[in-house]
């Protein structure tokens, strides 16, 4: 069945929308809190487990239960190496060495690559020449924020932004890949918390092997409170609105929500850990922002 991602959203689409803008926006400043008392893997496994128990203890309420089919738990374990375990891992590693906002502005590419992956992969989201347009612009953004130092001097922070690039990279095909649960008939509820099971089942053995949490000094009350703000709102609650906008919108017009994210990051950023952003940053976002609107292509119909 055919996504409906060529058609202008619903009021109650746009809200869902904003919805999910504030709570994911909120998972970079909940990282930036937790990742300066812990590592990489750990930050990424309390956020996938605590997620996976809030989302089964629902599922259980609503008399709900995940699927048994091998191909739908195949699918969940597709969908949490690609839209958790790896995006997450790169994104909170990137956030050791840069501010939170610049992680959310670097996420807001992700549109930009799910519109050239879409192309290729599914058969109702192909490339027009506004999308062609809103890339070009989009990448023309990214390359401002990161700026020459990565031609001449690749140093830490370059790094860093390369790896936030590669979680959008990976978002984007996890848009795509997720188209198919709505054809399963898996319900939002079910395809959240089945994805936050497999990732967790995927991530355990690399915490405990890499980070060896037992040696680590235990988190200060800030850093456990992150935690579950990341893992209770940014990532359960985000993940049952992601999941009913993809079976509605399409997985283009979900994916602008990465461009709203940043609001959520860069005020708690700013206010709470100091953080601030260059003018090649917001000159950057503010490209990204125009490739966006060419690649949805209803304000320059409201302009006409």
């Amino acid at each position: 069945m055919p996504q409906p991602s060529s058609r202008p959203m619903t009021l109650p689409e746009w809200a869902m929308l904003m919805a999910l803008a504030s709570v994911w926006g909120g998972s970079f400043f909940f990282n930036g809190v937790a990742v300066r008392e812990l590592p990489v893997f750990t930050v990424v496994v309390s956020r996938v487990v605590l997620a996976a128990l809030i989302l089964l203890t629902i599922l259980r309420l609503k008399a709900g239960r995940l699927p048994g089919d091998r191909r739908v738990w195949a699918a969940f374990f597709g969908m949490g190496l690609l839209n958790n375990a790896i995006p997450f891992s790169l994104i909170v590693w990137g956030q050791q060495h840069i501010a939170s906002g610049l992680a959310s502005i670097l996420n807001a590419s992700t549109p930009l690559f799910t519109v050239v992956f879409a192309h290729f992969l599914t058969v109702d989201e192909k490339m027009t020449g506004g999308r062609l347009a809103g890339v070009a612009l989009g990448c023309a953004g990214v390359a401002v924020m990161i700026g020459l130092d990565a031609l001449h001097a690749p140093g830490t922070g370059v790094m860093a932004q390369l790896m936030c690039l590669a979680g959008a990279v990976s978002y984007a095909l996890a848009g795509i890949f997720g188209r198919r649960f709505r054809v399963m008939g898996v319900s939002p509820l079910a395809s959240a918390a089945g994805q936050v099971v497999a990732s967790s089942v995927l991530l355990v053995p690399l915490m405990l092997a890499i980070d060896r949490p037992w040696t680590l000094a235990p988190p200060s009350l800030a850093a456990i409170g992150a935690l579950i703000g990341v893992a209770g709102f940014s990532t359960a609650l985000a993940y049952v609105l992601y999941f009913r906008i993809l079976a509605t919108a399409g997985s283009t017009n979900l994916l602008l929500v990465t461009f709203l994210i940043p609001l959520g990051a860069i005020i708690p950023g700013a206010l709470f850990l100091g953080e601030s952003l260059l003018p090649k940053h917001l000159a950057g976002m503010a490209l990204v922002g125009l490739g966006l609107a060419a690649i949805d292509g209803r304000p320059w119909r409201a302009l006409r």
